[in-house]
Order: C-alpha cells, then sequence, then structure tokens
C-alpha cells in the first residue's frame, strides 16, 4: 500500500460507499450534505487565512504580488481566481498570478503528469522572473495541493522561499510536506470525498473558499472596497457600466442622471464618488484620492 493511501484526501468515505445504488434525489442529498461540512472546516482555519491576509496585504503596500501555483483542479482555481481580481478592483494584471502546472494549455486539458517534478515548479516561478531584483523580497506565493504533497507545487515553495518571498500553503491534509514548507499553512480538513479521490469535490470547494476570502480580504485591506461597494469596478459594458451607476448612487445619495454625470466626467466609479459625495471638480478629487493612495474610506473621511 502506497503513502497515498493514508491520505485524508484519499480515504474511502463511509457515507458514500452505495451512492451507486440510491435514487437521484437520494444521491444529490447525500452529496449536498457532504458539501454542508466544508463550510465549517474552512472555518476553523479563519485565523490563518486573516494572517495570510495581513501578511500580503503589508507586503502590496511595499509593491509586491501574489502568486498561485498548483496542478490539476487546485491550479485551475489558482488561475481563476486571479484572472477575475483585475476586472472586479481594476488591479493591474501582474499583481495577482496564477500558474498551473502544464501551462495555460491545462486549463481545458489535463496535464496530471505536470505535478510530479519538483524542479518544474521551481523553473515556472522563475520564468515569470519572480527573482526581478528588489521585487521579489516583497512577493507571496500560494501554493495549493489538496493532498499538500503535490511535487511541483513543493518546488515552487522551495524556489519562493530561498528568494525571501512570503509561503502560504492552502492543502486539506493537516501536517502535510506542504503545511510544514509554508511559513503559513492554511489546511480546511474536508475529510474524504464522496467519490474516493476526487479532489474536485469538497476539497475543490474550500480551496474555492478561502481563495476568494484571502483575494477578497486583500482587496478590502487595500482600499478597492468602500463598505461593501466595489467601487474599483472596471466600466467596460453596459452591465458595469449599469452597476457602476447603482453604486454611485448608494454611495453618494444622487439620482440615475446625476450618478450618470458623475460618471462621464470623473471616468471611473471611485473618482466620481469623491467628486459626488465632496462636491469637488475632477483634479481636486484626483488630489485627494493620491494622498490617501487611492483610498475612499479616508479620503471622503480622513483619518485623526
Amino acid at each position: 500500500m502506497t503513502d497515498l493511501a493514508h491520505l485524508l484526501t484519499e480515504s474511502r468515505n463511509p457515507a458514500s460507499e452505495h451512492i451507486d445504488e440510491l435514487s437521484t434525489l437520494d444521491m444529490l442529498t447525500l452529496i449536498n450534505r457532504q458539501d454542508a461540512a466544508v463550510a465549517a472546516a474552512v472555518a476553523e482555519e479563519l485565523p490563518q487565512i486573516a494572517r495570510a491576509v495581513d501578511a500580503i496585504a503589508a507586503r502590496f503596500a511595499l509593491g509586491g504580488r501574489l502568486f498561485y501555483i498548483g496542478a490539476g483542479t487546485s491550479g485551475r482555481l489558482g488561475v481563476l481566481d486571479a484572472s477575475e481580481c483585475p476586472p472586479t478592483f481594476s488591479v493591474p494584471p501582474t499583481l495577482f498570478q496564477g500558474i498551473i502546472a502544464g501551462g495555460d494549455k491545462a486549463l481545458r486539458r489535463s496535464s496530471e503528469q505536470s505535478e510530479d517534478s519538483f524542479e518544474e515548479g521551481e523553473t515556472d516561478l522563475a520564468v515569470r522572473h519572480f527573482a526581478q531584483p528588489g521585487v521579489f523580497d516583497h512577493d507571496t506565493l500560494i501554493g495549493i495541493a489538496a493532498s499538500g504533497r503535490t511535487p511541483y507545487v513543493l518546488g515552487a515553495i522551495a524556489h519562493a522561499k530561498a528568494l525571501g518571498a512570503l509561503t502560504v500553503g492552502l492543502s486539506c491534509v493537516p501536517a502535510s510536506p506542504l503545511a510544514q514548507a509554508a511559513e503559513i499553512a492554511i489546511t480546511p480538513a474536508t475529510g474524504p470525498e464522496v467519490i474516493t479521490g476526487s479532489t474536485r469535490l469538497k476539497a475543490g470547494t474550500a480551496t474555492k473558499l478561502v481563495l476568494n476570502m484571502i483575494s477578497t480580504g486583500l482587496m478590502i485591506r487595500t482600499g478597492a472596497v468602500y463598505g461593501n461597494l466595489m467601487v474599483n469596478v472596471q466600466t467596460t459594458n453596459q452591465k458595469l457600466v449599469d452597476r457602476g451607476h447603482r453604486i454611485i448612487m448608494q454611495a453618494t445619495g444622487c439620482d440615475q442622471t446625476t450618478a450618470t454625470r458623475l460618471l462621464t466626467e470623473a471616468g471611473n466609479v471611485k473618482l466620481a464618488i469623491v467628486m459626488g459625495k465632496l462636491h469637488l471638480d475632477r483634479p481636486s478629487a484626483e488630489a485627494r484620492l493620491t494622498t490617501t493612495h487611492g483610498n475612499l474610506r479616508h479620503a471622503i473621511n480622513p483619518p485623526a
């Protein structure tokens, strides 16, 4: 029997041993009940997730970047989270970067054999110019591996640590090699999968929840959110223009006509809110935001 057989994520789930004999409704009910336990597993890791958010936010303030790296489902989830941040929060695509074993083609077509190479993990990180002088020591790498033992991810973690970057290990197996190698370990123990070893299920759901928390928490901490409004949204299509108008109306209390005018004059939602809230012209509003490094709440209500 291999070491893999002893992993929590590879063990057999007694609740689903006869899932193929159930009616469709009972089958789905069983899956749903198993999924319901995922949020509780993630909740156990909230202190570690908060520690990661605060540490990464401090590095962002110094010009750092955040890299996700993983193989298979883990890699795809990292790339997904990284790709959603620029349009949602108007951050440059270099701030959040997702790397998957096997390259971008592995997003659509399985390349699972790529995960077995420790050296490829090191190389793929280096190719992204992770070691650019003066930057790497402010960067963060989140290594994602449900099993916590993927050689590709462990290689990347070792390379990042050698460069002085912060390392975070996201896995679903307590005390895994990844959890031990990373400076911050986030380990929601989701237990055996409904389909034995299929970590695209509960482990994948837990991973998505954690990554959502990290990226959203970072953007809140760095001023890209005002209240619960995504004030950094890029108004690049009709739906997002409409959302931008509604955000301006909600933040300032103005009507639709005024919100439309403010967005047209300002060119972006955050600036439009400063103009409308403080009754400033565009240059004055821009200067106000510049002094607060883009933090809308501080621009409107300067801290004492």
